[in-house]
Formats: structure tokens, C-alpha cells, sequence
């Protein structure tokens, strides 16, 4: 056991001493790495940020029948475009046809009430004025007459409701739109305010996007959208953040955005798929290519040289977005150092370099 201890210990000097050796070398130049390097300018970075989204409605209108029964016709399906005195569906009417019959019957019998408790009244009336009949029998009528009127405007109410029941039998757009989504078939049997039919009302449109929430949560204003269509990018318009949900999608940790669009070009239909495209907050940061960026127990960091002795050294770096080719970092470095750009692959900490190539010198 002491043996193997000794051996580690041997094993650990000669390694100390090795890497002291290759210090040396390195500030002597000797066995020297060749790199490109690049100044550290720091500017106004401006980002751009693109979303996939799709064109939906403003307003979404859910249609049902006022009364239940079976569906007996369809005018419609998904897709199509209707006006408000559009006739969707039918049920059918055979129950609100028994409810017509039965309410004018008692309508035809509350008019002859009317009428006979009017004709004894007026002869009570004139009785009473000649001296021939009593005042309790003349407020008899009187009563008698009342009460047949009052059946009369229950019989003529109840006969409204019934015809107003065999209307609902026939449901209408009510409003003009397109078809989204139908939930009925000839046959079925609805109930009393059941959804059968969605409709995207015409007019204004909006762009619905699922955003990060950082994205959203470091917003400091409401920025303008650019709404291009994917299909023909040179269709685009002018959008405005509308609404924000204020839960977020636990599937894929997103929030929805809706962003309104003013004038909606007509290739813009419903369910199209669209970019938008928003300039964020300007700050500052620094720009360097890809290949500058590595990584230090897990976190970015790029390889320094230093001025004089080029000797390097590695910096953590906070990086505010990686573009195509290009980071953006926005702390850890300091304005005219120089970031090793090409040949970090074999760099370590204190090693010299020769420099093959600098840019913003």
C-alpha cells in the first residue's frame, strides 16, 4: 500500500513539473499555437425576432338550436360562407306544429269566452240602468268579463310561444362568416342550446402566435409586427400585440399571443401560415462569429489573449442569443480585448500563441 502511494506521488510531481515545463516553453514561444483572433467592439444590438404563426378569426360565434329535437336537414359544412338570413339546419317541427294547433285551439275558445261574457255584460248593464237586475249580478258580469279577457291574452301569448318555437326549428347564421367547425348530422337528436355550428365572423383578423415567455416577460413595450405570409413572403402587413394569455401551455411552456391585423389582405384567409417578425429593445453587446464561443465546466466562455505577452486565458461570458454563425454577448468581456476566434481547439489556460490573423484591430 505504501508502495502504490509512493508511485502516485512520483506520478503527481513529474505531472506538476511537465506542466510547468510547457509554461515555460509557451512564454519562451516555443511549440506555440497558431490562432485568429478578434477586438471585442461593443454596439447597439438591435435583435429580430421571427415566430411561425397562423391567421384566426377576431371573433368566434357558437350556434345552437333554442329548442331540442331531430336534425331533419344540413345546408352547410366547413368552409363555406354564410350570410345572416342563412337557413344552417332544420329539426324536425312536428312537436312545435301539435304546440300551434293546441295553443289556437285555446285561443278560439278564450275569443268565444270574450264574446259571451261580453253580451251577458252588456245586458247586466243595461238591466242595471232600468232598475231590473242587482248590483251584485251586474259585478258578477263585470268579473266574468275580466276573467274571459284575461284567458284571452293567455291563449294569444301562448299561441306567440308556440309559433315562436316552430321558428327555432330552423336555425340561422344570424351573422356573416365562414364555417369553422360542425358538430351535427342528418339524424341526430339535439338538445336545447347543444353547439352545432361555429362561425369566424368576418372582419378584422389576428395572428396567432406561441411565444416563449421570456420573450414576453422582457417586452418593456408593445412592439409593431410584421406579418408576412409563408407561402408568398411579399404579402405582408402591419400587426399590434392584442392580447396576451396570462397562462402558460405546461406542454411546451409557451404563452399565446394573439396580434392584431388592421387590414388584412384578402390571401391572408383563415388558418393561413404566417411569420411575424418584431424588432426588439436595442442593447449593448458585443458580436462574434460561432466559432469563438466554448465552454468552461459547462458554461460559454471564449479564450482571451493577452496584449503583450499573447499568452491566453479563458473568460466565462454571458451570451444574450446565438444567431446563425454569429453570438451575441452581453457581459464578461471588456471593450479592445481580443477573443481567440479560430484554432481554440488546443488552446489552454497560459499558453502562447502566435497570432496568424486579427480582425478590428
Amino acid at each position: 500500500m505504501i508502495g502504490w502511494r509512493r508511485f502516485a506521488g512520483i506520478g503527481i510531481l513529474a505531472i506538476s513539473v511537465s506542466a510547468c515545463g510547457r509554461q515555460e516553453e509557451a512564454a519562451k514561444g516555443v511549440d506555440s499555437v497558431a490562432v485568429a483572433v478578434e477586438t471585442v467592439r461593443y454596439t447597439q444590438f438591435s435583435p429580430e425576432i421571427s415566430l411561425t404563426g397562423a391567421i384566426a378569426a377576431r371573433t368566434l360565434t357558437n350556434l345552437s338550436f333554442r329548442v331540442g329535437g331531430q336534425v331533419i336537414a344540413r345546408n352547410v359544412d366547413v368552409g363555406q360562407h354564410v350570410d345572416p338570413q342563412d337557413v344552417l339546419a332544420r329539426l324536425d317541427p312536428v312537436g312545435q306544429q301539435v304546440n300551434i294547433r293546441t295553443a289556437q285551439a285555446s285561443l278560439d275558445t278564450a275569443n268565444s269566452q270574450v264574446v259571451q261574457a261580453s253580451s251577458t255584460f252588456d245586458r247586466q248593464k243595461a238591466l242595471l240602468a232600468q232598475g231590473f237586475t242587482t248590483r251584485r249580478q251586474y259585478d258578477e258580469a263585470e268579473e266574468a268579463l275580466r276573467t274571459a279577457q284575461g284567458a284571452l291574452t293567455v291563449a294569444q301569448s301562448q299561441l306567440a310561444n308556440a309559433q315562436d318555437e316552430l321558428s327555432y326549428t330552423r336555425l340561422r347564421a344570424g351573422i356573416s362568416g365562414v364555417i369553422t367547425a360542425r358538430n351535427i348530422e342528418v339524424g341526430q337528436v339535439v338538445q336545447a342550446t347543444e353547439t352545432v355550428f361555429t362561425i369566424a365572423e368576418d372582419g378584422p383578423r389576428d395572428a396567432v402566435f406561441d411565444v416563449q415567455e421570456t420573450l414576453v416577460a422582457n417586452a418593456k413595450a408593445v412592439p409593431v409586427v410584421t406579418i408576412a405570409l409563408l407561402s408568398n413572403p411579399e404579402i405582408q402587413a402591419k400587426g399590434q400585440v392584442r392580447e396576451v394569455s396570462p397562462a402558460i401551455d405546461p406542454a411546451t411552456g409557451t404563452v399565446r399571443v394573439k396580434v392584431s391585423i388592421a387590414n388584412t389582405p384578402p390571401q391572408m384567409t383563415l388558418g393561413a401560415t404566417v411569420t411575424g417578425s418584431v424588432r426588439m429593445q436595442p442593447q449593448r453587446a458585443a458580436i462574434l462569429p460561432w466559432s469563438a464561443l466554448t465552454s468552461d465546466a459547462g458554461r460559454p466562455a471564449v479564450w482571451l489573449v493577452a496584449g503583450n505577452t499573447n499568452v491566453t486565458s479563458l473568460a466565462p461570458v454571458k451570451v444574450l442569443s446565438y444567431e446563425r454563425e454569429r453570438v451575441v454577448i452581453v457581459s464578461g468581456l471588456e471593450e479592445g480585448q481580443r477573443v481567440v476566434t479560430r484554432g481554440t481547439q488546443l488552446l489552454r489556460s497560459g499558453e502562447a500563441v502566435d497570432i496568424l490573423e486579427e480582425v478590428g484591430q
